[in-house]
């Protein structure tokens, strides 16, 4: 079908206004937040309905052409980059908070209402949401619904699933369907917890009821350095087996330390090969015995200082330099890749040694930011995209750090999705049988295969450039190049 025909439909289902197919446009949707990969679609819609997304989906499956999802675009696994020459679907306007329900402790919202917005909203109230991704000032809900985001409180409060009651999809027939319930518990089979972590390749979301969390009586926030980064993990564990489980605990590395302190100057200490920020939450005499806990465990791994915040500005700052670590990174290097594995906490030491040896066979600094109370990493490999092969270089020391954390008991992602970015590790995780069976589940929710395709399993037939190497490919195995 001539683009023109197709462009025509796409205006008449959703407005002329919210229909885009200029080049400019396009390559302004080509990649998410990953950008090493690209893929540039045919067309740019921004429905406002569920209504909408059914007309574009029935549109695209009579056209037979690939559907891609995308909020913000803040997807760090490639996730939202689009199949060339599909219709890419942008949720930014379906941006309303629908319904607050404080008695029943729920929200329903638009995929594209940003996370920290709800809080913003509920905190006044007395509650708040409880998954917080370290890009929450721009992420949306309906993408940390599609890729099962965590979050620095997640130790304590759980992922992005556990807080989804329902959901309103639409498949690629352009059926609505209406998963889970407003309450506890919906008899039959957990679809909505199917569906959550499926990566846009099920159906698009178009309404998401979330439990909200009351506000903490209380809280505690500790910095916390050491000499050595194996003695920050060692705590780690020690504070976890002790019985405390705080709402968070987030170590950085030195070269995060330096790269934060050079942007923004957040108090940590430049000297601490680790820093740990821990934080706890919850009634404010419940509190007391598990920082003595903490404390303890601390100075027991040889800790630097101890330090606790002493205010509600204090403590912002020490976690405003946690949010804006990625961003950071561009004070110390020219590019960087960040990666997403999780191991058991007692391998935190180990894995991080063996991240150390992969940065200098490839020649690279590779720092680490992470969720170290779940054991989620995010290792980021420190490159220059400028000089040639080096991307690709980037990308073959990823997948030697990912390896390495599935050899020590952990998985791929502990949050940012697999996407494209860890479809060929897929096969170092999964046997042949666990990835055909996958298959097959995604296959029977959308037979057509037009929802997000060339994501998540090794052997699929789309294949991205690599956006700053001029075109260079990377295939999973079994995919022709």
């Amino acid at each position: 079908m001539e683009l023109s025909a197709l462009t025509e439909k796409l205006i008449e289902a959703v407005g002329e206004e919210y229909v885009h197919t200029s080049h400019a446009a396009l390559r302004s949707y080509d990649h998410d937040a990953l950008m090493i990969y690209k893929g540039q679609p045919g067309a740019v819609v921004l429905p406002e309905t569920t209504e909408e997304i059914s007309r574009v989906m029935r549109i695209c499956r009579e056209e037979n052409l690939p559907i891609i999802a995308r909020g913000a675009g803040t997807c760090l696994s490639g996730g939202a980059t689009p199949a060339p020459g599909g219709v890419l679907i942008v949720t930014t306007r379906m941006n309303r908070i629908l319904e607050v329900d404080y008695e029943n402790r729920l929200a329903r919202v638009q995929p594209g209402v940003i996370n920290l917005h709800l809080s913003d909203e509920t905190r006044p109230h007395g509650f708040h949401y409880a998954p917080d991704p370290s890009s929450q000032m721009a992420c949306t809900i309906g993408g940390n619904a599609a890729e099962n985001s965590g979050g620095a409180h997640c130790l304590k409060y759980g992922m992005t699933t556990n807080h989804i009651l329902g959901m309103t999809v639409v498949l690629s027939s352009g059926e609505v369907v209406r998963l889970g319930s407003d309450g506890e518990e919906a008899p039959g089979l957990d679809l909505r917890g199917f569906f959550v972590g499926s990566e846009g390749t099920f159906a698009m979301t178009t309404e998401i009821t979330v439990r909200l969390t009351p506000n903490p009586e209380g809280v505690r926030t500790m910095l916390t350095t050491f000499a050595e980064v194996g003695d920050a993990c060692r705590t780690v564990s020690d504070v976890i087996a002790a019985g405390a489980v705080p709402a968070a605990m987030e170590l950085m590395d030195r070269y995060t330390v330096e790269a934060i302190e050079k942007v923004m100057k957040a108090g940590y200490p430049r000297d601490a090969a680790a820093v740990l920020l821990i934080e706890l939450d919850g009634l404010i005499p419940s509190m007391r015995p598990l920082e003595a806990i903490i404390r303890q465990a601390c100075e027991k791994n040889r800790c630097t200082s101890f330090r606790l915040a002493e205010s509600e500005e204090e403590r912002e700052s020490l976690w405003m330099g946690r949010k804006k670590a990625f961003g950071a990174f561009g004070a110390i290097a020219p590019a960087y890749y960040c990666l997403d594995g999780t191991v058991p906490r007692s391998k935190l030491a180990e894995v991080l040694a063996e991240f150390d040896k992969i940065g200098e066979r490839f020649g690279f600094i590779i720092t680490n930011v992470f969720h170290a109370g779940d054991g989620s990493l995010h290792p980021n490999v420190l490159f220059d995209d400028r000089v040639p092969g080096e991307t690709e270089r980037a990308v073959e020391c990823g997948a030697e750090v990912l390896r390495v954390c599935i050899r020590a008991g952990g998985v791929l992602s502990g949050e940012h999705g697999i996407g494209i970015e860890k479809m060929r590790e897929m096969a170092d995780q999964f046997d042949e049988p666990t990835l055909r069976m996958m298959e097959r589940m995604r296959d029977a929710i959308d037979p057509t295969g037009l929802l997000n395709p060339g994501k998540i399993f090794p052997g699929e037939d789309v294949l991205f450039p690599i956006a700053q190497s001029g075109g260079a490919m990377r295939a999973a195995p079994g995919m022709s190049k």
